[in-house]
């Protein structure tokens, strides 16, 4: 319990627990809070990628088409 004060030694407790309790949960809230920005960084890492895959595609079948119109002759 306790030191003896002016409060209610029962409010002082309650607040002790309560505060000992958000510090106890704090490296746990911490954990779930960086798996999910990690989680969502990952996400944004794939979409780049299939972009930049896409983007890729596009452009090779634009060169593949001026190379072909060059060795036909109608370029």
């Amino acid at each position: 319990m306790a030191d003896v004060t002016a409060v209610n030694g029962q409010i002082t407790d309650s607040v002790t627990q309560t505060n000992i309790e958000v510090l106890a949960n704090a490296p746990a809230m911490a954990l779930s809070s960086f798996y999910q920005v990690a989680g969502s960084a990952m996400g944004l890492a794939v979409q780049n990628a299939v972009a930049n895959q896409q983007n890729v595609n596009n452009l090779s079948s634009a060169v593949t088409s001026k190379c072909v119109n060059f060795l036909i002759g109608t370029v």
